[in-house]
């Protein structure tokens, strides 16, 4: 065959191969091979032809060979991460997306692609960056408008995130990724009604897609509307039955609307398929049908708050009537000596509420709360010398004789056993310190002097609170009764505690 008829062949297999008839292209790429093995188009389009039939470790055996042939193709590098990161070698994907950008600074897909694998690996600055360099060089390129929004979203930028989504969509309408990231970040500014929009017409595009049931799901319950929620998280089961977090979602809305029993068949089911077992094990808890834990899942509160970090402070005072802070401010000021103190610790501080209360009566004020969107919220109020993202008990271990004042309002309610946490502000507080809290009431004293309540929060019996105390050293100094927020139009009653 001369070199003629294997440049005629291999344009043969290119146009076959661009309609999409991949098994013809393959044969026409293999007759090349034989007569010129070292031919380099046809060793890596048979490469990117594995890829397309979901063959990646084929895939990276022709490319890697293509390369050997001629190693200075930055498409062909660029394709062989690909392939590698369909592998999950992200480390050696992203570099083959750096070796395509040295040979080529230029393009534009390949610095999309390293955005990617930047984004799998963690590195969410690094992400944007290389997504930004994308569209520097082609600015209407839909997919990396998209994947930016994505990192935008993941790093909280979610205004930010919502308008790159939406440069997508103007570059390609019908873009089901970008309709999906819009959604995500609407639903995380709180804009349900948008977000749901966002996810309907993702899904008029790909109706199968379980992920995005799943996420409209949970717009709809934040929006309040439980029954077109359960009917979201049961079109993603209908999609992908083994779903195991569109199950335990769907177990949440049932017990939202008090359904008892579909909730707890439902939960053990997501248990089943591999769902959180802290968490569930702790719904379970709360409805009665688990032991007891001592503790709610850091986890658990963790992503609680992240999600609630927007409108927290609204729904707790406005809809809650949450009036912790200023009740606890009041118990204490007649208690405190000279001012201010040295340092005080706002323990579990959230978006902080209490730090109003807390900033004239500290020198230093610092706040310690597992969320970091909470914290995020707090930092914009100006009024904390430092805020830690950090489980209380471990981050207190560090700081013996450290403060005068700890105060936790409404923070005990995500713990049963709280020897632990006293033991910790024992050793925390300088000599005369005070550690001031509240807790809901538990009526029904039980065994342990604590226990989970149906709305996944503890209360404690005043009597093993105050035992609790003295045993890790502590003298209770007052005890106060008040009803600390409203559940579902009704008081929840609780007790506020000074110890010193």
């Amino acid at each position: 065959m001369t070199t003629g008829d294997v440049s005629d062949l291999l344009g043969q297999a290119v146009r076959l191969h661009q309609q999409g008839r991949l098994e013809d292209a393959q044969a026409l790429y293999r007759r090349v091979l034989a007569a010129a093995p070292r031919q380099f188009d046809a060793l890596h389009l048979l490469g990117v032809i594995e890829r397309q039939r979901g063959q990646p470790a084929r895939a990276v055996e022709f490319i890697e060979e293509a390369l050997r042939a001629d190693p200075h193709q930055a498409r062909a590098h660029c394709n062989l991460g690909a392939a590698l990161q369909d592998l999950g070698r992200v480390d050696a994907a992203l570099a083959s997306y750096e070796a395509a950008l040295r040979i080529d600074p230029g393009y534009a897909l390949a610095w999309d692609n390293r955005g990617n694998t930047l984004r799998r690996l963690g590195r969410l600055p690094e992400a944007l960056d290389s997504y930004e360099r994308a569209l520097g060089i082609s600015p209407a390129m839909a997919d990396a408008w998209c994947h930016r929004a994505i990192v935008l979203h993941d790093l909280g930028r979610h205004a930010d995130a919502a308008a790159s989504a939406e440069q997508a969509l103007a570059a390609r309408p019908a873009h089901v990724e970008a309709l999906v990231a819009l959604g995500h970040a609407l639903q995380a500014l709180d804009h349900h009604a948008a977000s749901v929009d966002a996810y309907d017409r993702a899904l008029a595009l790909a109706p199968q897609a379980a992920d995005t049931w799943c996420a409209r799901g949970a717009a709809l319950k934040k929006s309040g509307d439980l029954a077109a929620a359960l009917h979201s998280y049961e079109r993603a089961l209908a999609a992908r039955p083994d779903y195991a977090l569109a199950e335990h979602y769907r177990a949440n809305t049932l017990r939202a609307l008090g359904q008892r029993d579909a909730a707890v068949a439902a939960y053990r089911r997501a248990l089943a398929l591999g769902a959180d077992a802290h968490e569930i094990r702790f719904a379970l808890a709360a409805l009665g049908e688990a032991d007891q834990p001592d503790a709610a899942p850091a986890d658990y509160v963790k992503s609680l708050f992240d999600q609630y970090a927007g409108r927290f402070d609204r729904h707790l005072v406005d809809v809650l009537g949450y009036r912790t802070p200023a009740l606890l401010d009041a118990l204490l000021r007649p208690r405190l000596a000279a001012l201010p103190l040295a340092s005080v610790l706002d323990l579990g501080c959230g978006t902080g509420l209490c730090a109003p209360f807390l900033r004239p009566l500290a020198r230093h004020l610092a706040g310690i709360d597992l969320s970091q969107r909470m914290l995020d919220k707090a930092a914009d109020l100006g009024l904390y010398d430092e805020l830690a993202c950090a489980d209380i008990v471990d981050w207190l271990a560090e700081r013996p004789g450290s403060c005068d004042l700890a105060v936790a309002a409404d923070v005990l309610v995500y713990l049963g056993d709280l020897a632990p946490l006293f033991a910790r502000v024992r050793r925390v507080l300088r000599a005369g310190g005070l550690f001031a809290f509240s807790c809901e009431a538990l009526e029904d004293r039980g065994e342990r002097g604590y226990a989970i309540q149906p709305s996944n929060r503890f209360a404690h019996a005043p009597d093993y609170v105050r035992r609790t105390a003295r045993a890790a050293g502590f003298t209770v100094v007052d005890t106060e009764r008040a009803v600390l927020r409203r559940d579902h139009g009704r008081d929840v009653p609780g007790y506020l505690i000074v110890l010193s």
